[in-house]
């Protein structure tokens, strides 16, 4: 019989070897041997037990482990994003690992907080919108204001252009005419900022002769010139495209700013106003424009701080050479608006060169008209019978007096309700609306007509500046626009557009 290994030591160690065992010991040795062998067994089972218990305890502790580090981040991440939710806390938000709780609290707190600062922007952004409302009515009522009178300045230059006067008087009669569109285009520049700032500005191209353009630029500021001793050049390459397609108001604004900013910060010096060609194509022309003067400079740590509105180089300049600090600015965005934008060099004291490249689209010869020994258009509406409804004396008589000048019958109603009469008494083939006027203004008559007839053209003449202007005038019927003061060729073309007339 073979014995468990230490049975077999103990009996060998007990018995020799060929000793006889006592009666019944062998079979007491089987019960041992077998009790042996089951502890044995037992013990391989308990061993190999706690082997595969370990390795799950060690597989169950490596993942507590890792949900613990993620809970670990997942609280970092908790208190960096409550942290962003109040930048300005002065103590950054803390939590315990175990006091989650404390979440809950805080951003019940954050959610209270944020609701006020909710309600106080409301409040801030209604009383910024009532103070926004409240400009934007200032400058419409006071835009509307000056250029009224401007209206018959303009318009009478015009007229008296058509006159026949000697050479040094139509010398004298032009730069009076330019001067005045100059002074509209200086008030026009505070109100185009405040459109600008609100995005209400949008560009209105036509095929222009930039030559001439550029000419006008140096009359309207020759005269102020001379008086500060300043001698004016225009460089003009020969290569300029004749007809370029421009917004001829913007790019008049623009160089017109630079120009009499020359004109004010040079004495006894030399402005220069350079335009050539940079890139052409069969389409587009890319036109180089400079400003260049002799006059006191600009310091270069203050050669962006200019295009800020409001902004002078310093306070010295304001006194002593004036300004509202706006022309630069509005430059600036307006060359933004043209998809480029304006650089400055500069020494202090030996002048400063602002300069810009614009593409432009080629455009054609505008339509010819039969012009008068001075240059002023003459043309032709004979057959035409206009109303002309205006309060204002002297603008009526201005825009009487261009109508009848190109053979045009006019009649005169003085308000809204005269107008609505007029219309219905008589055979008219325009209607040319001020909209503000007593007793019924120029929206509310323009609604009453298009009751009872919807063919008439009617056309709103106004000296207001507001964006809603033109939305409103459409609104009520009326067909078309013009802004005064007006030049006479765009009145003109405005009649000729609505009724078919052809310049003769």
């Amino acid at each position: 019989m073979k014995y468990h290994k230490l049975l077999d030591k103990q009996v060998k160690k007990h018995f020799k070897d060929g000793t006889e065992l006592p009666a019944g010991f062998e079979e007491f040795l089987a019960v041992v041997n077998s009790t042996y062998n089951s502890f044995e067994r037992d013990k391989q089972i308990s061993e190999h037990a706690y082997m595969i218990s370990e390795k799950e305890y060690q597989e169950v502790l490596n993942d507590m482990e890792a949900q613990n580090n993620i809970r670990h981040q997942s609280i970092v991440k908790l208190k960096e994003a409550i942290n962003s939710l109040d930048p300005s806390a002065t103590i950054p938000f803390d939590i315990a690992s175990d006091e989650l709780i404390d979440v809950v609290s805080y951003l019940e707190k954050q959610i209270q907080k944020t609701k006020l600062l909710e309600v106080e922007l409301t409040k801030a952004r209604d009383a910024a919108e009532k103070a926004a409302k409240a400009k934007g009515d200032f400058l419409s009522v006071m835009s509307h204001e000056i250029r009224t009178p401007l209206n018959a300045i303009i318009g009478i230059a015009h007229l008296m252009m058509n006159d026949e006067m000697p050479v040094s008087q139509m010398e004298n009669m032009r730069t009076l005419n330019i001067s005045a569109e100059n002074l509209l285009n200086l008030i026009n520049d505070i109100l185009d900022f405040s459109k600008i700032e609100e995005g209400k500005i949008e560009l209105s191209e036509r095929s222009i002769d930039l030559r001439q353009l550029v000419n006008n630029i140096k009359m309207a500021n020759r005269i102020r010139a001379e008086e500060r001793g300043n001698i004016m050049k225009v460089l003009l390459d020969a290569d300029l495209p004749q007809y370029l397609s421009i917004d001829e108001v913007r790019l008049g604004q623009v160089l017109n700013n630079l120009v009499s900013n020359a004109v004010k910060f040079t004495r006894n010096g030399f402005i220069t106003i350079e335009v050539s060609v940079a890139k052409n194509t069969p389409t587009h022309s890319s036109i180089y424009f400079a400003v260049t003067d002799t006059g006191i400079g600009i310091e270069k740590d203050k050669q962006q701080l200019i295009f800020e509105h409001f902004s002078q180089a310093n306070s010295e300049i304001t006194r002593e050479f004036g300004g509202s600090g706006l022309g630069l600015a509005i430059i600036k965005r307006l060359l933004s608006l043209m998809k480029t934008d304006i650089h400055v060099e500069s020494i202090p004291g030996k002048g400063a060169k602002f300069y810009f490249t614009i593409d432009f689209k080629k455009g054609t010869a505008p339509l010819e008209v039969n012009k008068p020994k001075n240059g002023q258009v003459l043309s032709d509406l004979a057959g035409l019978k206009i109303l002309l409804v205006e309060d204002v004396e002297f603008n009526v008589m201005v825009a009487e007096k261009m109508l009848t000048n190109w053979n045009a019958k006019v009649e005169v109603a003085e308000n809204g309700l005269q107008a609505i009469g007029k219309v219905r008494d008589g055979n008219f083939d325009i209607i040319l609306m001020d909209l503000q006027m007593p007793i019924l203004d120029g929206y509310s008559a323009s609604r009453n007509i298009r009751e009872f007839n919807n063919n008439i053209p009617i056309i709103a003449l106004t000296a207001s500046a507001s964006s809603d202007v033109q939305e409103r005038t459409k609104e009520a019927g009326m067909n078309g626009y013009v802004s005064k003061p007006f030049k006479p060729a765009d009145l003109f073309d405005t009649i000729t557009k609505y009724t078919g007339k052809q310049a003769s």
